[in-house]
């Protein structure tokens, strides 16, 4: 048997078009308001990147990336020979 998580009430004030905006992505999902908010905000609170994804995060911050030529999506193949494959 599962032991329950405990919870707490809070009370927040929100703009009411970004409530609205949960309401309706929480119905496209059959969610509750409750739930869906609660979903993003263990999301949020719990997921960290590894350290690949923390490295990459700041490379791409430090502008290393400025000089390196941009990759060419117009088609696979054409994307593949742009990263040298």
């Amino acid at each position: 048997m599962e032991a329950a998580i405990q919870k707490k009430a809070a009370m927040f004030r929100l703009p009411a078009d970004l409530i609205d905006r949960l309401k309706e992505l929480a119905k496209r999902e059959h969610r509750s308001l409750n739930n869906f908010v609660e979903c993003i905000l263990l999301d949020v609170a719990y997921s960290e990147p590894n350290d690949e994804t923390k490295a990459a995060i700041a490379e791409a911050r430090s502008g290393k990336l400025r000089d390196v030529a941009p990759i060419d999506t117009t088609s696979t193949e054409s994307m593949f020979k742009s990263v040298g494959l």
